[in-house]
């Protein structure tokens, strides 16, 4: 599918999807759980859905309901609790690397064989930091394909208590994982990482951990984690929070429009790092209210904000840049290098060596994308340096050194692009537009992104 986005402005109320991070992390519980959880307001995407199809190879039972289509809605989930056993099959993860990195370890704690497989996507992403930490904890676990990185994973257990120590900066997801896998070890499982990053979802998993009985040490530095086992987990209800990698694609939009929205269900918790996204835009004079009481956040933009101006500069800051390291954030690249386009000033990406292993190296894309459109931007190993302009000077009048226009673009099949281009699009000169193709990859973390979108004004459409 093709989309075009083409300069609009946007009103009203939007409510973004639930967390995909904690929608993986409440399902996989679940399944471990003795009785039926309920989980309300899960994310239906594609990453959760592939997690839900997989649980019963472990032996659980999974009722979507109406929820499978509605993001409001209940799944329920029948544990295998102490009768969990052996997946069944070969896992196949389709383009979830949450699932890969969580459900490995967790294969891990079983005796016998478990495949490892998933589409292109997850064919191309490392595992042998995984081969590695399993290995340490006593599995047995091989790369398929000789010479190769990727998946297919093989993995035999049983993992025992123990000390691993693994490269921090590589992935959060597998050492997650092995804190999920830590609560069926008879005993400590003690995690030494080097240089750790994307830290809050480590926090989140705690958290996950500490709410169903386990106990979980974490080091200010993030550099020891000692998760204590066994735990027989007990059913249990929870609410997934909204999606903090969501809320960014109609927060930008907004910004870079004519434009007045209230965004709605906004988790306040702290569990999840891409909420730095407020304090990194209002650093650049962005005009957003959020309202933790009321759980919502009002963002205006360009006219609409309250100086009548809604200009984005870095002029005010140090040295006039803006610094963002990125590491505990990284799924908020995409948004925040198309942002930083349109924004006066130097903005520098940091830090951002993990964003080059997701479903495509982030860094590579963005930087060839937005200069294919104008924008200048350079590239390192692990940081963008973006040069922005506003389409405004400070006076209000148009910016005779603003570049930016539109172009068709490929998503490849990386749903942060899809969205923060789509995005992107609304804020062009008139009779500009942006193209994207393969652009239903959205639906991997947020579902129906187009017509969601619509619904304050956006005014995608797909185009031939």
């Amino acid at each position: 599918m093709k989309i075009k986005a083409a300069p609009s402005t946007l009103s009203g109320t939007i409510q973004v999807p639930g967390s995909k991070s904690h929608t993986i992390r409440a399902l996989l519980l679940a399944a471990m759980a003795e009785g039926t959880s309920h989980i309300h307001n899960p994310l239906p995407s594609a990453d959760c859905l592939s997690t839900s199809k997989v649980l019963p190879l472990l032996g659980a039972q999974v009722d979507l309901g109406n929820g499978g289509d509605n993001p409001g809605g209940v799944w329920t989930v029948t544990g295998a609790g102490k009768d969990i056993h052996l997946p069944t099959d070969v896992v196949n993860v389709g383009d979830s690397g949450s699932l890969l990195y969580f459900l490995s370890s967790i294969a891990a704690t079983f005796d016998g064989w478990t495949v490892f497989t998933g589409d292109d996507s997850i064919r191309r992403r490392p595992v042998h930091h995984v081969v590695d930490a399993l290995n340490q904890l006593g599995a047995e676990c091989h790369i398929s394909q000789p010479g190769k990185t990727v998946c297919p994973l093989l993995i035999k257990g049983k993992i025992q208590p123990g000390i691993v120590t693994t490269a921090g900066e590589v992935s959060s997801q597998y050492i997650s994982g092995m804190m999920m896998a830590g609560l069926r070890l008879n005993g400590t499982l003690n995690i030494e990482l080097t240089n750790p990053k994307e830290t809050p979802y480590l926090t989140m998993t705690q958290k996950w951990l500490e709410s169903v009985g386990a106990k979980v040490e974490i080091s200010d530095d993030y550099k020891h984690i000692a998760v204590h086992g066994p735990v027989q987990i007990k059913a249990f209800d929870r609410t997934v929070p909204s999606d903090w990698e969501g809320v960014a694609f109609p927060l930008i939009a907004a910004l870079l429009t004519d434009s007045e929205i209230t965004i709605t269900g906004i988790d306040g918790s702290g569990t999840q790092g891409d909420d730095q996204i407020v304090n990194i835009l209002t650093q650049l004079g962005a005009d957003i209210e959020w309202n933790k009481e009321k759980e919502t956040i009002t963002v205006r933009g360009g006219k609409k904000a309250r100086n009548g101006l809604g200009r984005l500069s870095t002029e005010n800051l140090p040295n006039g840049e803006l610094h963002i390291p990125i590491s505990g954030y990284p799924d908020a690249i995409c948004a925040i290098a198309v942002i930083s386009c349109f924004t006066q000033g130097k903005v520098i990406i940091e830090d951002a060596a993990v964003c080059r292993r997701k479903e495509t190296d982030r860094i590579k894309a963005m930087t060839e994308l937005l200069t294919s459109l104008g924008a200048d931007i350079q590239e390192g190993s692990d940081y963008m340096i973006i040069n922005g302009q506003s389409p405004v000077l400070a006076d209000g009048k148009p910016n005779p050194d603003f570049k930016i226009h539109g172009g068709k673009i490929e998503s490849y099949d990386d749903h942060r692009i899809a969205m923060s281009f789509a995005c992107m699009g609304l804020g062009l000169k008139k009779g500009e537009s942006i193209i994207i193709n393969d652009a239903e990859c959205c639906a991997v973390s947020f579902p129906h992104f187009y017509e969601v979108m619509n619904k304050i004004n956006a005014g995608f459409e797909e185009s031939l």
